[in-house]
């Protein structure tokens, strides 16, 4: 599938390249990025995630992209939309959710390409959402500070274990937030 690129004031929102697996597989190992996952990834797993990526946008006509600073980074992470693979209180859904390498955090570029990727997400056609959704886990705060930023609501009655993250695991615990659709 082609993907539809999106511009910010700063950034570009890309399909993914082949170049970028090299900048997407160390940031995927870097320790302070994978804080609040059971470990970092191999480049195997990042190989294995891009191409997750890249059938997500064919089979759902969303996804997840990857960010550009144009005349700055070719490559600072990712940002999108995207179907979670496991089941939850909440699920079916779409969530948001952004990676971003750690030299370009706290500069506002995840919130940046993140209210991109909601405006993407109320402007599809197909399937009309009425919601989104994201989670982490409670210590994340640069997350969840985005997710605030966004405008999305966290109420504890949603929190739930990952599914995915084995039972009794530190980073089991995970914070629900949502936003609903911004009136026509």
């Amino acid at each position: 599938m082609n993907v539809p690129e999106r511009r910010t004031a700063r950034l570009l929102l890309r399909g993914f390249r082949g170049e970028d697996l090299g900048p997407l597989a160390a940031m995927n190992a870097d320790p302070r990025v994978m804080e609040h996952f059971p470990a970092p990834m191999t480049l195997e797993d990042s190989a294995a995630q891009l191409a997750r990526f890249r059938q997500h946008w064919t089979e759902h006509g969303f996804g997840w992209w990857a960010v550009e600073v144009p005349g700055v980074a070719p490559f600072i992470g990712w940002v999108g939309l995207a179907r979670p693979r496991f089941e939850a209180h909440f699920t079916p859904c779409v969530e948001i959710g952004w990676r971003l390498a750690a030299a370009f955090w706290n500069l506002g570029y995840a919130t940046e390409g993140a209210r991109e990727a909601l405006r993407f997400g109320w402007e599809m056609a197909s399937p009309r959402l009425e919601e989104i959704v994201a989670f982490t886990v409670p210590a994340n705060v640069r997350s969840r500070r985005v997710m605030e930023k966004l405008g999305m609501r966290h109420e504890a009655r949603d929190d739930f274990d990952h599914p995915r993250v084995p039972a009794g695991h530190p980073l089991g615990p995970h914070v629900l937030y949502r936003i609903g659709r911004p009136p026509a």
